[in-house]
């Protein structure tokens, strides 16, 4: 495989350190949603319910689907179909692949941006059991939007120098 040379690009730094951000939050928000989701529990059971609870559990599970989308695409995880490519002869699939990334660089630009506008247009709608502007729950798209822009830029810019679309730490040669 490649030398892990694109991880001192710029891209390639920067996209390491949003990741690591990201999984940060990720596991923040799943802790979160865990303890607000046994909090539930106990005062369901022991005390009065919580009315907040499950809208907050809600919005954190969606929160750690997007920030999980972008560590999948970070580490090549995501799901994928490669039987046709691996078919192709090594130049076409090249161009192929490319051409995926591009498409998700252009799907999540337009996430991000919808995302951006649905957050300007929902300012002043709150929740309907919390006290927050549902914007805050709507920047989730403009986010992770941004983020998996940055990794696939990563993946394409790879791609290009060495033909391959992730290069992970260690794998150099």
């Amino acid at each position: 495989m490649a030398p892990v040379e694109s991880r001192r690009s710029f891209l390639g730094r920067l996209s390491d350190g949003v990741n690591a951000v990201c999984e940060v939050g990720l596991f923040v928000t799943l802790t979160l949603m865990t303890g607000v989701t046994i909090l539930q529990i106990v005062c369901r059971i022991w005390f009065r319910a919580l009315t907040w609870s499950e809208e907050a559990t809600c919005f954190l599970l969606v929160f750690a689907s997007f920030l999980g989308t972008t560590v999948a695409f970070k580490r090549g995880s995501n799901i994928a179909v490669n039987f046709m490519l691996d078919v192709l002869p090594k130049p076409v699939r090249k161009i192929v692949m490319i051409a995926i990334e591009l498409m998700g660089i252009v799907f999540f630009g337009a996430t991000g941006w919808y995302g951006a506008v649905l957050c300007i247009q929902e300012r002043t709608q709150l929740a309907s059991s919390m006290p927050i502007s549902m914007a805050w729950m709507y920047l989730v798209f403009p986010l992770t939007g941004a983020v998996a822009i940055l990794h696939l830029a990563v993946h394409v810019e790879n791609l290009l120098k060495y033909g391959v679309p992730i290069v992970e730490k260690g794998s150099g040669g």
